[in-house]
């Protein structure tokens, strides 16, 4: 979930903070207006709605600012997101009354914040589109990294960045960037950033040796320019981590790629506990779909596959088969979009990840965890080592059911779909924490009701 980590500074955050409290003020508004704030305006009560409405508010995109940009598809997703809470709160009211305020109360309370988040919302886009709100970037370099960056910063509605222009690590003709003019070289960057108000200075330089303009920028930091490097801007606007031009020496001495034994100890605990809940719970779902499986295609229910986990252990991994029996002869070849190996009851399945139920049992042995890197297979694991840089260290964690490349990345086939994947790999074994893999089972269930992802 955006507003939980890499975006807790952007634009998503804030509107997610002061929606908390518009739905709760609104609660408590008709609450008053009704006159039972003592029975209905209990912390408690608020809390439960405030929840239920901002979920459904992050899984209808409402914090996605790069999908929600005009008016109209604000107010199609808002009221559509209402709706569904409405409907989730109403489902509560009738099994636990006591769960929700009074049912007129909660009908005043949806009206009140409709009307003021439309309001808000529609205020802040207006504002946002200030240029005098902008924080206005110079980047110091032209090469691949400086295109990937100007790219992800073009897309990001979330973050009040915008690129004046690019400056060239060394003398040389006026070209263009991505669309943005080269402002001119190196040894005038003081200049530049005076005369285009630049707050920050994003340097990506692949070769720093005799490029980097270290006097003038140590200058115009002492000025009030902040001054980043490209991958650390890169990361936090994109959630992934930049490969292209990482040296080794950038891993070994930033900060993260370090989980604690109380964090692995406290993430094992509860891998166990979910993966036991989740087989009870899930039980008569798993026998109907081994039914449906067994029904329509012939040949085993269960699927086993060698797959490598941490420390490049290999393990067998169980799935309900989705395929025919001879989808696969001699070399190993990816799943690829309408995949017609695939059957209608295996298409299914995979839509909605009930294919991946027995994996329960995986994370039970200790082969995986519940969040993690995707597994892959020995031979494609070879290849990619070989052809993608860093790509073994992906095997630093356990291997996860669902990761943070799954939810922000469609189904892998190619080597560059790998090395999009790393990029996010790698950004979650730095970044690794509790609260983020939270974060990715709630993008996960998302993924899951939208259809997303799935071969």
């Amino acid at each position: 979930m955006q507003v939980f980590n890499r975006e807790v500074s952007g634009r998503g955050a804030m509107i997610f903070a002061f929606e908390v409290m518009l739905v709760s003020g609104s609660v408590s508004l008709a609450s008053q207006l009704h006159g039972k704030a003592a029975a209905d305006a209990s912390l408690w009560k608020l809390a439960v709605v405030t929840a239920v409405c901002q979920l459904c508010f992050y899984y209808n995109d409402l914090y996605d600012l790069t999908v929600v940009q005009s008016s109209r598809e604000l107010v199609a997703r808002l009221l559509h997101a209402s709706g569904m809470s409405a409907l989730i709160l109403a489902v509560a009211a009738a099994t636990i009354p006591s769960a929700i305020p009074d049912a007129s109360v909660f009908v005043t309370a949806v009206g009140v914040f409709v009307a003021a988040m439309l309001t808000w919302r529609l205020t802040f886009n207006r504002f946002a589109q200030d240029p005098r709100l902008e924080e206005r970037i110079l980047v110091l370099g032209c090469g691949t990294s400086a295109r990937m960056l100007a790219h992800e910063l073009r897309n990001r509605q979330d973050y009040a960045y915008r690129i004046v222009g690019f400056v060239n690590d060394a003398d040389g003709p006026s070209t263009s960037v991505a669309g943005f003019d080269v402002l001119g070289s190196a040894n005038e960057i003081g200049r530049l950033a005076m005369e285009h108000k630049v707050d920050r200075i994003v340097v990506s330089l692949s070769d720093r040796r005799g490029h980097l303009p270290i006097e003038e920028l140590l200058r115009v930091k002492l000025a009030g320019v902040r001054v980043e490097d490209a991958s650390t801007t890169y990361e936090r606007l994109s959630g992934k981590i930049l490969i292209d031009d990482l040296k080794p020496s950038s891993l070994v001495f930033s900060d993260g790629f370090r989980a604690s034994r109380l964090t692995r100890a406290v993430k094992r605990g509860l891998d166990m506990i979910v993966a036991a809940v989740g087989f009870v719970l899930a039980a008569p779902l798993m026998v109907l779909t081994a039914i449906a499986v067994w029904i329509e295609s012939p040949g085993p229910v269960l699927y086993s596959q060698e797959r490598v986990g941490e420390n490049g252990h290999v393990f067998t991994l169980f799935k309900f088969r989705s395929m025919r029996t001879d989808a696969e002869r001699g070399t190993p070849v990816w799943a690829h979009r309408n995949d017609g190996r695939v059957t209608r009851v295996g298409r299914f399945i995979r839509r909605t990840r009930l294919d991946e139920l027995p994996q329960l049992w995986n994370v039970l042995r200790g082969d995986m965890s519940f969040v993690g890197p995707r597994p892959e297979r020995p031979y494609f694991v070879e290849r990619l080592a070989a052809k993608v840089p860093y790509y073994t260290e992906r095997h630093s964690v356990k291997p996860g059911v669902t990761g943070w490349a799954q939810v922000r990345y469609r189904y892998g086939s190619s080597i560059e779909d790998a090395m999009e994947k790393l990029r996010y790999d790698l950004y979650y074994i730095k970044h690794q924490s509790m609260a983020f893999d939270l974060t990715i089972v709630l993008d996960t269930v998302k993924v899951i009701l939208s259809g997303k992802g799935a071969q």
